[in-house]
């Protein structure tokens, strides 16, 4: 199994509910395509150093998850690069 950590980051601007469900979108994603999630952490909405997109800050989630495939992966930034309530996003292989 390989191991993956998976930061990405959510739009201010959308409402509690919209935000709730890009991230249960992602999630759903990364499960249909049989990778596990050992962590799942929200961190909340934090300024950036810069405006990305136009925003001035975005609210941060921090998964780490386990796949034996790469598939789950490469549709995870599949959709992410799409979705246009992700603002950006990031996945590191964190092999010990």
């Amino acid at each position: 199994m390989r191991k993956y950590e998976i930061m990405f980051i959510v739009r201010p601007d959308l409402e509690e509910n919209a935000v709730k469900e890009t991230v249960k979108k992602l999630e759903k994603i990364l499960t249909d395509n049989k990778a596990v999630i050992t962590l799942s952490k929200e961190l909340g909405q934090k300024e950036f150093a810069y405006e990305i997109k136009g925003f001035k800050s975005g609210f941060y989630y921090l998964y780490n998850i386990d796949s034996s495939k790469d598939t789950a992966i490469k549709e995870f930034d599949r959709i992410a690069n799409i979705d246009e309530a992700v603002v950006r996003h990031l996945i590191l292989n964190v092999e010990k």
